[in-house]
């Protein structure tokens, strides 16, 4: 009976020190009565220290009958006296921060109490004396006593907690969003990231905080879910809330509580103290000492504030953080703002397959069978899943859209297109992405930043009228005529313009790369069918403004890589939406040229022409036919018609530029020397070789007289004094023309300017015209690659560069490469630049030759036939290509083998015109 007597003594000591205790927080809560500001902690402990009194006097009783065995005395001295050590730890801290009686000292004694609340060696006191209590309780509501002593002796030992405060829930996600596991696709190197970033076995001992970053619909609540589904078994619990706003998360976090405390769940609608009592009980549940592995996820918490993020309508989430730092935490977020934790940004599917799974799945469609990425031959899926340019939910709705309908995917990618907007009143959209529709999920954000910088969302609603790819400051900064309060506000400095761009990166409006911005085309797609449902002429005209005020002429540094840039933004303005509503007149003729020049430098001959047409009437209406800034359009069209093989048309425009200059500007004027040299370029064309000569030399002695040796002019002359000798076969003048050219173009623009590659592509030309095969492959390689770096690789130029090699390669015997080579570049060109074009027709003779050397006559006949006619038609019977034709055509006729002396010579592009435009 000596351990019962031992356990009597600890009993009554315990007892005095619990009723000490109690006492010590009944008097707080005497002081304050009409507040409930007392930390629910110390609330719970005030209700459960007497409760502790009455188990330990029934245990006192029952030990002094002799009822206990002496192990489990043991473990019950051992609880007592860790309960005693516990409550004392709580009663010694109490007493340093309560006032005896003092009503006064009441408000600094509730501060002291809270910041007490958040100690871990009170949160640990208090943890254990709940765990104890919950242990000697559960003891004595045992019904047989030496079941109830096996129950304490092993939860001692084992060190559990009772199923009031259980550490372990399961996944536990409420209200989120229900996905089925087969809807999501890939995402496998990001799993692994949140894996190894979030799992308490990676990581122990420490808090884990990632947060999900990427725009609205790139599926980041499907990622985080999918981890979920990943690892189940890496985490206690996983807790899902929704942080979308505070009220939400207020709601769902005190949901939690009716899973953590069963008992505690009132089925009465709660007060905000209720609330604000519960959300306290779930943050102090996951701080509680050896709870460290849950999960809790933060789902779209899109409207952060934070510092330098001023919301208005957002809260500050590390507030419903737990209070010790421990477990994981997983926010999925639109800001990248959030610094205190890792961020995982999350983009768009780069793998079509990917996005093409998923609108098999979503959509249900097979093809025999088997999902569309390995069967659909036509490629229309292919098309739609490319358009949506792998954004989940994109894909994800269109799928939904297909399931229910008998569109196919080519009518679906026409609905986007077209229209959009009753698309989207029409469409359901998947059901697990809730009211986050693909036509609404951004308009959130975007109330968001037109709250904090109305500015900043402006410049957004203007982006829609350009294009979604780089976007940059310079682009922006220019002087706009009668400019509107905003937009003088965002671009009076470089600062402002970052400023407002920041706040759009905030919320995953746009994307931040090196030295420019740019928009995802879906969010593009909604900038434009949604914020400018209505067509807003300003915008639009400002638009323009920038784009035409950013081109670069010739004569300017990099002028093709600037404009390069800039065209993407222009073509932005043929968007049916945009082209079918936009006001032309409003526009200065000074604009509408610099485009017209855009598109004529980069092939886009219709719009080109179209643009050049209305500055001209403008001109002739407002300036009269002989301004010279007329003239100077009607030289552009010239030169225009001349690369469409529009001779006639060409030669009317020329000669009437020639004139009015002459006229008006005198003969020697350098924009008269200008329309001189084009005029002698288009005689070069049509054959006539004397005329063209004579007005070459003429514009080179003006040239020099007027700029010197080495000015560009006077250079352009110089190349094509050489095209045209190497026409009449006068190799030694040519080769002296092209490497006067080449050193001064080098030494004037470097070694990759456009004007420098073309005197490179000649040579070559030349070379090859000498049977000089490895410096002429040396010459096609050097400007082949220099175009392509210069001005893309789809430009025309580069179907000429690859024709000459084309040609080279048949005349080096390499049969094969030169008929892969003339054969791709046929289909470029037939689809650049039509069928009866110069350049395509050159291309149809040379395969023509090409199959005669290989003894394939149907072929090569059927070639050199189309050849013929083409030249004829375009150029006309006397024509010195379509004799050459002719004379082949002979040969081919003949004798077979004389074919291989007779290949036509290459087409022979980069003739020197000058086209109009900086002096306008």
């Amino acid at each position: 009976m000596a351990e019962a007597a031992a356990i009597v003594g600890l009993v009554a000591s315990i007892a005095s020190l619990v009723d000490l205790s109690a006492k010590v927080v009944s008097r707080l809560y005497d002081f304050t009565s009409t507040s409930r500001d007392v930390p629910e902690s110390f609330r719970s402990i005030s209700i459960r220290l007497p409760l502790l009194t009455t188990t330990l006097e029934s245990i006192q009783s029952q030990a002094k009958a002799g009822g206990f065995p002496d192990d489990a005395t043991q473990a019950l001295k051992a609880i007592v006296n860790d309960t005693s050590e516990q409550v004392s730890i709580v009663q010694a801290y109490l007493f340093k921060v309560l006032p005896s009686d003092d009503a006064s000292k009441l408000e600094r004694a509730l501060k002291a109490l809270k910041s007490l609340a958040k100690e871990d060696k009170i949160q640990q006191a208090l943890g254990k004396i709940h765990k104890n209590i919950d242990l000697l309780i559960l003891q004595q509501t045992t019904r047989h006593v030496d079941m109830g002593d096996r129950v304490i002796e092993k939860l001692s030992k084992l060190n559990l907690t009772s199923a009031a405060s259980s550490k372990s829930f399961g996944v536990c996600l409420g209200r989120a969003p229900q996905v089925a596991g087969d809807t999501f696709i890939g995402r496998t190197v990001e799993l692994q990231q949140l894996r190894d970033c979030l799992s308490p076995k990676s990581q122990p001992n420490r808090q884990r905080i990632i947060s999900i970053v990427g725009m609205g619909g790139i599926g980041k609540t499907q990622l985080s879910l999918a981890h979920i589904r990943d690892c189940p078994d890496d985490y206690s619990s996983v807790f899902w809330v929704n942080a979308k706003d505070k009220t939400s998360l207020r709601q769902s976090i005190a949901d939690l509580s009716a899973v953590i405390y069963p008992e505690s769940a009132n089925p009465a609608t709660p007060s905000a103290d209720d609330e604000e009592v519960k959300i306290d009980r779930v943050r102090r549940w996951l701080s509680e000492p050896e709870n460290d592995q849950w999960l809790l996820i933060f789902d779209n918490y899109d409207d952060p504030r934070l510092p330098g993020m001023g919301s208005s309508t957002g809260y500050d989430i590390r507030a419903y953080f737990p209070h010790r730092a421990q477990g994981s935490i997983l926010i999925t977020t639109r800001s990248p703002r959030l610094l205190f934790a890792k961020q995982l940004p999350l983009k768009k599917l780069d793998n079509v397959e990917q996005s093409l799974a998923i609108l098999a799945v979503r959509s249900g469609r097979t093809v025999d069978g088997e999902l569309i990425i390995r069967r659909f031959e036509d490629a229309s899926a292919t098309k739609l899943a490319l358009r949506l340019d792998g954004l989940p939910l994109a894909l994800a709705t269109a799928g939904a859209y297909l399931s229910q309908s008998a569109d196919s995917f080519d009518d679906y990618l026409e609905l986007y297109n077209s229209s959009w907007s009753d698309l989207r009143q029409n469409s359901r959209g998947p059901m697990d992405y809730e009211e986050r529709t693909l036509y609404s999920t951004w308009n959130v954000s975007f109330q968001q930043v037109r709250d904090q910088d109305p500015a900043a969302a402006e410049l957004l609603k203007l982006m829609a009228y350009l294009d979604n790819k780089d976007l940059w400051y310079e682009l922006f900064h220019q002087d706009i005529p009668d400019a509107p309060e905003w937009w003088t506000e965002v671009l009076k400095s470089r600062a402002r313009f970052n400023r407002a761009m920041s706040t759009l990166h905030d919320y995953s409006l746009l994307e931040v790369n090196r030295r420019q911005y740019s928009l995802h085309m879906c969010q593009h797609d909604w900038m434009l069918e949604y914020l400018n449902h209505d067509f807003d002429p300003e915008r639009c005209r400002i638009a323009i403004h920038c784009v035409a005020a950013n081109v670069s002429w010739m004569e300017e540094a990099e002028h093709w890589v600037k404009n390069r840039r800039v065209l993407l933004h222009a073509r932005r303005f043929l968007h049916f939406r945009i082209k079918a509503a936009v006001d032309w007149n409003g526009i200065k003729f000074r604009k509408l040229f610099q485009l017209a020049y855009l598109y004529d430098q980069y092939d886009m001959n219709a719009e080109a022409e179209e643009m050049y047409i209305r500055v001209l009437r403008g001109y002739e209406r407002v300036l009269g036919p002989e301004s010279t800034s007329t003239l100077d359009v009607v030289n552009n069209l010239g030169l225009l018609y001349s690369k469409q093989s529009r001779i006639a048309e060409a030669e009317e425009m020329h000669i009437r530029a020639l004139r009015g200059k002459e006229k008006v500007l005198g003969p020697e004027h350098w924009s008269t020397l200008d329309t001189v040299n084009n005029l002698g370029v288009l005689h070069a064309e049509q054959g006539k070789i004397v005329e063209a000569e004579e007005m070459c030399l003429r514009a080179l002695r003006g040239y020099e007289k007027a700029w010197g040796l080495g000015h560009e002019s006077t250079l352009d002359v110089v190349s094509n004094l050489g095209l045209l000798y190497s026409k009449q076969s006068r190799i030694a003048e040519a080769e002296e023309m092209y490497m006067r050219a080449l050193r001064g173009y080098e030494k004037a623009w470097g070694l990759e300017h456009r004007s420098t590659l073309d005197v490179v592509n000649n040579l070559g030309l030349l070379y090859s015209k000498q049977s000089r095969m490895v410096e002429a492959e040396e010459m096609y390689i050097r400007a082949l690659r220099g175009y392509e770096k210069a001005i893309g690789p789809e430009h025309t130029s580069i179907l000429e560069i690859l024709n000459h090699l084309g040609v080279l390669y048949a005349k080096q015997g390499k049969i094969a490469e030169a008929e892969e080579m003339l054969i791709r570049v046929l289909q470029g060109q037939e689809k650049a630049l039509g069928l009866e074009h110069t350049s395509t027709l050159d291309t149809v003779d040379s395969l023509g030759v090409l199959y005669a050397k290989q003894g394939k006559i149907a072929e090569a006949e059927k070639m050199c036939i189309r050849a013929l006619r083409g030249y004829k038609k375009v150029w006309g019977p006397e024509h010195t290509s379509t004799l050459m034709a002719i004379k082949f055509l002979g040969v081919l006729y003949g004798k077979i083998a004389e074919a291989e002396d007779e290949l036509s010579s290459a087409p022979l592009p980069g003739i020197r015109n000058v086209a109009s435009g900086a002096s306008q």
